[in-house]
């Protein structure tokens, strides 16, 4: 039984969203946050410094590309891929460019995941099943022409989800899941018209969740999505899987499990929860997945008829199945906004599917919320980095001074002008969209990725010194080289690994384990979280404290520093006066 698409769209609705707007506004959301940016504190640089390790070695160490180590331990992500990438650029990094080299192959990684995630919808929308109503007298949209217009609006939706942007300018494991996902996403989609190009998608897709940390996440996404695609009801116009396409899938599932078997990286971390956690989750994808998740669920609503045997539709099942896995995988891992990242792109497809079913009230109601919503939160980024400048108003500028002590505000012309223009962007998008103009079945997300879009750009211009000197070891490390003065070498214990990534890299300086004082290494630093833990062996070790410098924006995080104790000199024997 086929059940009829809930979709009506005429030609005149699936008009291009013009090239360059597009283009532009990917770029604008792609290249702020990783250019110019210090290292954020925690995972940013614990990622880091994993790379760090790899890529330049201290003189004798020896290090294994195959377990990478910071601090002597194992990364516990069990990541390899990001990694070695991040350290194979570091090795190609002028001196002091290491961190913004590193970020490379990770801007490569962002740009993948909005391509990989437009040519996924595209390739679910062409589907006959997935097309509009055919018109009695003709007029309804053309097959490529309405798939075109949903994956842009597909990509908008991505852009739109509030979780996306600071997690996806990181470079951790989490941005080559989302990434690595979104490959394997696009193979699943477009296996039945493209043989080659979707198996090396789905290999490349799989193969780096493997290495990334989460095979089992692969095996899971990879099986459920062959079997969708294998079931899939018949398209005319595209080819059924034949038996080699059924062995491909399994010889790359075969090389997944294989090779997570070799590198030992098969780990099954299921944290218990009750059903309070529920609600924990249940806000979390409120926020992280806003505003494309009431679409999807519209969308599922709408095309609940195909939905009741979704495994017969790739354009409702395909992404319906990765969002449940990638939300399994979010509940039994710890409730992590981390692993909730990879489900994006499937959320963004079904958000496009409610496109075409969208009542004018419903898509209206959307634009005039964005529109408040993202309008006021560019005028408080505004407000709040004319009070750094200025000092008025006095409530911000105190609010600043409080939150962050010691900060000194900067002005940046290069900064001022990009965020001017976005700005005067934003405010002619909206004189567009308020406007009377040609309906497209894009517009009513073209607020919402563009305010998301305009909010991360005022955040990384105008306020990236703020956020820099908060979210930065810097700072921290600036203050410890004031006390020691130029070092090459510190000890360490009960530090952890993101500090340990700082002071290797804004120091600089070669890490060893505490010790008895050493010539060339006679300065030790301690969290001071852990310092009543090894207070007996510092002293049995020789080290007296000098002083105790907390991070400025951090009233629990300190790090103690200690130095070689001083001998009190005896005093003299009267008698041999």
């Amino acid at each position: 039984m086929n059940f009829p698409t809930p979709a009506i769209v005429a030609q005149s609705a699936v008009r291009r969203l013009p090239r360059v707007a597009l283009l532009l506004l990917c770029a604008a959301y792609v290249l702020p946050g990783f250019w110019g940016r210090s290292l954020w504190k925690a995972q940013d640089i614990e990622a880091f410094g994993y790379m760090l390790q790899l890529a330049q070695p201290a003189a004798g160490e020896a290090i294994s590309w195959l377990k990478p180590t910071l601090l002597g331990s194992t990364d516990s992500n069990l990541a390899l891929l990001p990694y070695w990438l991040g350290a194979a650029f570091i090795r190609l990094a002028p001196a002091g460019f290491e961190d913004l080299f590193a970020r490379l192959p990770f801007i490569g990684m962002l740009i993948a995941t909005l391509t990989a995630t437009w040519y996924a919808v595209y390739a679910l929308t062409r589907h006959p099943a997935a097309q509009p109503v055919a018109f009695a007298f003709g007029g309804e949209a053309k097959p490529a022409d309405y798939a075109r217009a949903m994956a842009d609006g597909g990509l908008l939706a991505l852009l739109a989800c509030l979780g996306l942007a600071r997690l996806a300018h990181e470079t951790t494991p989490a941005l080559s899941q989302l990434c690595f996902g979104a490959l394997l996403f696009f193979g699943l989609a477009t296996w039945a018209r493209h043989r080659i190009q979707s198996a090396a998608a789905v290999a490349i897709g799989m193969l780096g969740l493997t290495l990334s940390g989460a095979p089992t996440l692969a095996l899971w996404l990879g099986i459920g999505g062959s079997v969708i695609c294998a079931s899939a009801q018949a398209d005319p116009a595209q080819r059924r899987l034949s038996m080699l396409d059924l062995g491909l899938m399994a010889l790359i599932g075969l090389l997944c499990i294989t090779t997570a078997g070799a590198l030992d990286l098969w780990r099954w971390r299921v944290v218990p929860h009750t059903m309070v956690d529920v609600h924990i989750l249940a806000k979390l994808i409120a926020w992280f997945t806003w505003p494309a998740w009431p679409l999807a669920l519209w969308a599922l609503w709408r095309w609940r008829g195909q939905l009741s045997q979704g495994w017969r539709y790739p354009h409702l099942g395909l992404p319906l199945w990765f969002v449940l896995v990638t939300v399994g995988a979010t509940w039994f891992t710890g409730l992590s906004d981390r692993a909730l990242l990879t489900s994006l792109p499937a959320i963004a497809a079904l958000a496009a599917l409610a496109l075409p079913t969208l009542k004018r009230s419903l898509g209206a109601l959307i634009d005039w919320f964005t529109l408040l919503f993202f309008s006021v939160c560019a005028l408080t980024i505004w407000v709040v980095w004319v009070a750094m400048q200025t000092g008025t108003p006095a409530r911000p500028a105190a609010n600043v001074a409080r939150l962050a002590p010691e900060f000194i505000p900067s002005f940046s012309v290069g900064a001022f002008a990009v965020a001017l223009t976005a700005t005067v962007a934003w405010a002619a998008l909206v004189k567009w969209r308020t406007g009377y103009h040609r309906a497209a079945i894009w517009k009513s997300l073209v607020l919402p990725a563009g305010g998301a879009v305009l909010c991360w750009l005022l955040l990384t211009t105008l306020w990236l010194p703020l956020l820099d000197y908060a979210r930065s070891y810097a700072p921290l490390v600036q203050k410890i080289t004031r006390t020691t003065g130029p070092t090459a070498c510190l000890q360490y214990a009960g530090i952890s690994k993101a500090q340990g990534a700082a002071l290797m890299y804004h120091a600089p300086a070669r890490l060893v384990p505490m010790q008895t004082p050493q010539p060339g290494c006679a300065w030790l630093v301690i969290d001071n979280a852990n310092r009543s833990l090894l207070s007996a062996k510092i002293k049995s070790l020789g080290w007296e404290e000098v002083a105790a410098i907390k991070r400025p924006t951090d009233k629990v995080e300190t790090l103690v520093i200690f130095r070689p104790a001083t001998t009190p000199s005896t005093p003299s024997d009267p008698s041999a006066r």
